[in-house]
């Protein structure tokens, strides 16, 4: 499909300068001519603080989401994806680079910024060839600029998807990067129930009351879910239409879980646990379905093997093509997790650093300054509300208006109140990790032994709070908003949203 413009002489020049290096991969057995013939477009898709299992894929009844069920359903649907940390600066740093979020330095915290230092695989691709661009919301959110980067670090800006490809080269792949701010808050109230959406069909999750109020907020969150899938619809549209379908890797999935209590900016599984699909005939067969335990830093890996290239020894994810075409390995059986500052709504600009490691049979968490409050202080900060670090909306406003309210005190005790500094949840028991285990004997070797590869972890990736539980580096790192962060918006953004200013 692709003419070879890319030489070898090239190739090994990006090598010897720390850039890129030629692959020993699916591609090399083929020849340098062959790999470049063959290399995939690879189209990613990331929705802005949507969260599993919000898709039809995943067996939700209320949510359409046509697109991703088409790419599961013709591709790999995986079960137990996870993003690296719940919050939409790290967790984007850590898929563009492959590397853990704790290595990120500055780029740890939301609103803040990504050293130039770290390599990020758009920038890889594009030396190798490829061409590159963004759409919507890339990197971020957070000021780009000041460490140096011309561009967001996700690529080079476009109004849409069909105008980048308009003036791609035909003969060269390309790597597009479509990002919407869709589902992320603000929500035009009441727009999912306006649909079509019934109220009595939603599914309300066990940590929040359930009410009227939750239920049409829940629907409103699907609206906007629903118009995220359509725009992806119509950019496979246009490929079909090219014969450019087939040979695309496909991706979609969330930077994080969903902007509600108890989720995004939480460990828990709702705030880190994420949809995720893939598609790519040319190479991969569809109608499968996997269990391994994969986080999104492996995003940035696996795009440069498909392209025939190696991931970066200093990468700490890990390439799921291994996975995506079939080859026996040992699958992932766990993943770690992390939070640092998100909303600068505590006092001393502190975060609430966490964390984590799930297993199919548990999930424990290290509550590293226990004596702070979780989602923010309960008092005002600036514009943000009361407990900042949970964006605002109808469900959040129903707990903490009737939170002395008797049947609603668990709610707020489970989405606001102060935590231990363990947490261990037995999942099999406990789907919506509410009845916290960790003091309880019968479990105590099942928490020293996941206490331990924790910390073994930590060690590895060189984690500064392995050796300092409590180091304030990511306290001392300014807050960044505004500036660096502009992108063109993608079209089928509401008006609402348009003008809405987003402190988180």
């Amino acid at each position: 499909m692709f003419s070879s413009k890319v030489r070898r002489r090239e190739f090994m020049k990006q090598a010897a300068a720390g850039a890129v290096a030629v692959s020993v991969g699916p591609y090399a057995a083929r020849g340098a001519r062959a790999a470049a013939a063959e290399r995939p477009n690879i189209l990613f898709c990331i929705g802005d603080d949507w969260g599993w299992p919000a898709a039809g894929a995943y067996g939700d009844k209320v949510v359409k989401t046509p697109t991703f069920d088409r790419v599961a359903r013709e591709g790999v649907l995986f079960n137990n994806a996870y993003c690296a940390s719940p919050s939409c600066t790290p967790s984007r740093g850590s898929l563009l680079t492959g590397r853990a979020v704790h290595q990120l330095e500055e780029g740890g915290n939301l609103w803040s910024t990504l050293p130039k230092k770290f390599a990020v695989y758009p920038d890889l691709l594009e030396a190798a060839g490829y061409t590159v661009g963004l759409q919507g919301k890339g990197w971020g959110p957070g000021n780009f600029a000041i460490s140096g980067w011309t561009r967001n670090p996700a690529g080079p800006s476009f109004p849409s998807f069909a105008e980048f490809f308009k003036q791609a080269p035909k003969d060269k792949p390309f790597c597009y990067f479509c990002g919407t701010t869709d589902p992320h808050r603000p929500y035009e109230k009441g727009s999912g129930v306006a649909s079509g959406m019934k109220l009595e069909d939603v599914a309300v999750p066990a940590f929040w009351p359930d009410t009227p109020e939750v239920r049409s907020d829940i629907c409103d969150y699907y609206f906007e879910i629903q118009r995220f899938d359509g725009l992806i619809g119509g950019i496979m549209q246009l490929l079909e239409e090219a014969g450019q379908l087939d040979n695309t890797l496909i991706v979609i999935t969330g930077d994080n879980g969903m902007p509600f209590p108890r989720c995004k900016a939480n460990l828990y599984g709702w705030g880190t646990r994420q949809p995720f699909a893939v598609r790519w005939p040319a190479r991969v067969k569809g109608g499968r379905v996997v269990d391994d335990f994969i986080v999104l830093t492996d995003l940035a890996p696996t795009f440069l093997e498909a392209a025939g290239l190696k991931p970066l020894p200093e990468m700490t994810g890990r390439s799921i093509l291994p996975i995506l075409l079939g080859e026996k390995q040992e699958g992932r059986d766990r993943v770690f997790l992390e939070r640092e500052r998100h909303a600068n709504v505590r006092e001393g600009n502190k975060g609430y650093p966490m964390r984590g490691i799930r297993t199919k049979d548990f999930l424990y968490i290290r509550n590293l300054q226990p004596h702070l409050w979780p989602a923010g202080d309960p008092v005002k900060w600036e514009d943000v509300g009361p407990f900042g670090d949970c964006d605002g909306g109808p469900t959040k406003d129903v707990i903490l208006e009737r939170r002395d309210e008797p049947e609603m005190k668990k709610f707020f005790q489970w989405c606001f109140e102060k935590r231990p500094a363990e947490e261990l949840y037995d999942l099999a028991k406990d789907p919506f990790e509410l009845n916290n285990v960790a003091e309880r004997p019968e479990y105590a070797e099942v928490k020293k032994q996941l206490r331990a590869q924790l910390d073994r972890w930590m060690t590895e990736t060189a984690d500064p709070r392995a050796v300092n539980p409590d180091d304030d580096r990511w306290d001392r790192y300014p807050y960044r908003p505004g500036g660096g962060e502009k992108a063109a918006k993608p079209a089928g953004q509401s008006a609402e949203k348009k003008k809405a200013k987003k402190k988180n």
